[in-house]
């Protein structure tokens, strides 16, 4: 009896799958690609990078040198790589910060985790090492930590290098003292909420970054109505979202007959009396300020002027959500129940003139940590890098203050956790040992690349710091970027949220753990369309 030799086909056709050591080839490789996409960005002296459009929005450019901005616009095809794009975006939603810093560590461990594989070594076992590292490591962190939040002055001056650290990496280096003290005053005004909806920020095409400023107050990009009162105290606000065109019959292709043009003023003044009932019933609630999402039309314009209301039309829906917020108001839609409503509140609205553009400032309102941030540029790319910036020194601040906890930056923190965990792998006995000193390399790796990215000499640097640490007193020394040689970061001043560090070295770890996990890649087939159209 003659017996089939074919083998069985169990996927279905157009379906893929990588094996063993294929797949896991095909993981460190894409995770690899995507760390030395983004490691020339990584340090005070990183490059910036053209993202060019194409497509429907053909022709729009950003420059920027923010990992998560820049992974979350390349589009990549390797599942390995895709993982690493998702831990750089939950950096950012996490902390703000260390975008970069995290993908080049994650892969500088699947670096060093494919010499292992190539060695033999087993990926558990590999595995198995990173983690007592990671332990190792964190118990590191959190004892070279420091916390002087009873100190309030000394608390600030942690702040203000904290975020001055944080923008040396960033386009406002320039500038990096100016914006540091507006990121402090502007996050302390929040009285540690971390509620970053109350800070807004305007970007205005014109002026030199240093031209920049904080308003004290909530400022919106609209326009005040025609013959309208341009200052209002003691502001009585009603939010709305509601639709102020007169109700015409909405039924596509409907057509009214009339047999004279009476009858068609008859339809105008309907249309008018019944817009008229409705500005009575926002009237009733006894405001002085009336804001709509939506536009709002002449006629209904004109009877709030009569009634000396100020009305605000247009409003963006992001800046409604944020004026609700901070005047302490609801946005309402309906207006048959006054005494259900709750008013916004406001010591003052007046109209002021920012550069050539007129807006509307609140002053006195009902969330007094309310702020805006006014930010001048030259091109609108400069304005959107300044913008992702200042929102990086935000969300760091925001984070230090409710973690007040500060590490040392320059390549410090690398340095103490590299040391921390050769010192414990001398206790291991155990393949893990190779998986530990990996993990040891993969750390030394952020100051090299700091000192690569600005030119110095990495292998002098790096072992100039290992030594600065090694003697008794050296636990704060890094590396200055401004004279090329070790420093000692309490005395510079740099300083970086131990939130930040302890975030990233949690997600690399976690993220090169998935992929050397990895054994197989299964692709699915294409879902094929259906043609048959019988039961049309």
């Amino acid at each position: 009896m003659a017996v089939s030799l074919n083998p069985v086909q169990i996927m279905k056709d157009q379906a893929e799958e990588e094996r063993s050591e294929t797949a896991r080839l095909s993981s460190f490789v894409g995770a690899i690609a995507i760390g030395e996409l983004v490691r020339s960005t990584l340090g005070p002296r990183g490059m910036d990078k053209i993202l060019y459009s194409v497509g429907r929005s053909e022709g729009e450019i950003e420059v920027t040198n923010d990992g998560a901005t820049i992974l979350r616009n390349i589009g990549v095809d390797n599942p390995a790589a895709k993982v690493l794009v998702n831990i750089s975006k939950t950096q950012d939603d996490e902390v703000g910060d260390g975008t970069t810093s995290v993908v080049v560590l994650a892969s500088e461990l699947l670096r060093e985790a494919e010499k292992l594989v190539a060695a033999k070594l087993h990926p558990q076992t590999i595995i198995a090492g990173y983690r007592k590292a990671t332990d190792v490591a964190r118990k590191a962190l959190d004892d070279a930590a420091v916390d002087h939040s009873s100190d309030e002055e000394r608390f600030r001056s942690d702040l203000i290098k904290i975020a001055k650290t944080t923008l040396s990496s960033k386009i406002l280096s320039q500038q990096k003292d100016f914006f540091a003290e507006m990121c402090v005053d502007a996050v302390l005004r929040l009285k540690g909420s971390g509620n970053l909806d109350a800070i807004k920020i305007i970007k205005m095409q014109g002026g030199t970054l240093s031209d920049s400023f904080l308003d004290q107050g909530f400022i919106l990009e609209k326009t005040i109505g025609v013959h309208q009162p341009k200052r209002i105290e003691n502001a009585k606000i009603l939010i709305a979202n509601t639709p102020m065109d007169t109700d015409k019959v909405k039924i596509f292709g409907s057509k009214i007959s009339v047999e004279s043009t009476a009858q068609i003023a008859e339809i105008e003044l309907a249309e008018k009396e019944k817009m008229k009932n409705k500005v009575d019933k926002i009237l009733s609630h006894n405001i002085n300020v009336f804001i709509n999402r939506q536009l709002i039309y002449n006629y209904p314009e004109q009877l709030f002027a009569d009634a000396g209301v100020m009305a605000i039309e247009h409003s963006d829906f992001d800046g409604m959500e944020r004026l609700a917020l901070v005047t302490g108001g609801e946005i309402v839609s309906t207006f048959d129940h006054p005494e259900l409503v709750k008013l916004g509140k406001c010591d003052l609205i007046e109209e002021v003139m920012i550069g050539e553009k007129r807006m509307i400032r609140f002053s006195g309102v009902a969330m007094g940590q309310a702020c805006t941030i006014i930010l001048r540029g030259a091109t609108q790319q400069i304005l959107d890098e300044a913008e992702r910036s200042l929102h990086d020194a935000l969300c760091v601040l925001t984070q230090t203050v409710k973690d007040p906890r500060v590490v040392y930056g320059g390549g410090c923190c690398e340095v103490i956790m590299s040391r921390a965990i050769r010192e414990a792998a001398t206790h291991v006995a155990g393949k893990e040992v190779l998986a530990m000193e990996s993990f040891c390399h993969a750390l030394d790796m952020i100051p090299t690349i700091i000192a690569d990215n600005a030119g110095y000499d990495s292998a002098f640097l790096l072992a100039s710091l290992k030594a600065a640490h090694a003697k008794e007193g050296g636990a704060s020394y890094g590396l200055n970027m401004d004279t090329g040689a070790v420093g000692c970061m309490e005395d510079l001043g740099i300083t970086e949220s131990y939130l930040v560090k302890r975030q990233v070295l949690i997600t690399a770890s976690e993220a090169a753990e998935m992929i050397i996990r990895v054994d197989n890649i299964l692709k699915s087939a294409p879902r094929k369309r259906t043609t048959d159209r019988s039961h049309c």
